[in-house]
């Protein structure tokens, strides 16, 4: 069994969070995928990390920043986080699953406390890579449907702090080694064929894979227009697309063909150099 450990990202307090306290809550009343339930939750003040790290024989110095979907409402939190972590680890991987603040906050942008706690979280794992065993220059982000879109704005914005520094840990590089996409939503912009105006692509924008399905008919162009993006600004880019599968299937067996793309990832990462 994977050993556990859980960081506080700002112990002294979120950035922005003011007065308003939410009350965390989890249920597993909503959607079942493959005849299993979803632990979701929500009411999120104080983010956190929490390390699965990989087995010693099987540890190869790479690890994942895993970021659960939910609409930037809440947290699919076993289905796109825990478990996904526990697959990691599998591979020699550690899995990081970040805790980040749902609800969306009344009149800030939908991403942009997530994106506060995402950039913190490369940094701390960066700071902590010794103690955590891994290679800081092999840490990547991994994201399901909003976790995807949080995961494309932190490849967006590593070049600049979306919050005022609060430590020494903050001097260090926010910007992930890789970056790997499942499902992503919210890439679209209003525009025909343009991205979102917050998501900006650049030649230092990280190796990216994206997975989807062309029966995700509300997300399918935005990945289609990342990818694209992408290969226009000359970044490394996987994509795979399948045909049926639809949306929310994490690394469950739904029964579609989609269920393999834990396979073709191993083989990104095989190429990139994230697994011996």
């Amino acid at each position: 069994m994977a050993q556990e450990r859980i960081i506080k990202l700002f112990p002294d307090g979120a950035p922005g969070e003011g007065d308003t306290l939410y009350v965390e809550e989890s249920d597993r009343n909503g959607n079942r995928v493959a005849n299993e339930t979803v632990l979701r939750v929500t009411g999120v003040n104080d983010p956190v990390i929490v390390v699965y790290e990989a087995p010693e024989e099987l540890a190869c110095g790479s690890a994942v920043i895993v970021c659960p979907g939910g609409g930037y409402e809440r947290l699919a939190y076993d289905l796109e986080g825990e478990e996904v972590c526990l697959w990691l680890n599998e591979l020699g991987i550690t899995g990081i699953l970040l805790k980040y603040r749902v609800p969306r906050r009344s009149g800030r942008a939908k991403h942009e406390a997530p994106l506060q706690d995402l950039q913190r979280a490369v940094s701390c794992v960066r700071a902590n890579a010794s103690h955590l065993n891994i290679d800081p220059r092999r840490l990547g982000v991994m994201g399901f449907s909003a976790g995807a879109h949080l995961c494309v704005m932190a490849c967006s914005s590593f070049d600049r702090r979306t919050y005022p520094d609060m430590d020494w840990m903050d001097r260090i590089s926010c910007r992930p080694n890789f970056c790997l996409l499942v499902y992503p939503a919210y890439l679209e912009g209003d525009a025909p064929f343009c991205l979102a105006p917050e998501i900006r692509v650049s030649p230092k924008t990280p190796p990216t894979m994206l997975i989807q399905t062309e029966d995700d008919r509300a997300y399918i162009n935005g990945s289609l227009f990342y990818y694209y993006a992408l290969k226009e600004a000359g970044v490394s880019a996987w994509m795979h697309l399948y045909g049926k599968g639809g949306h929310g299937y994490g690394l469950r067996d739904t029964g579609a063909v989609v269920n393999s793309w834990p396979d073709r990832v191993e083989d990104w990462f095989r190429e990139i150099g994230m697994l011996e």
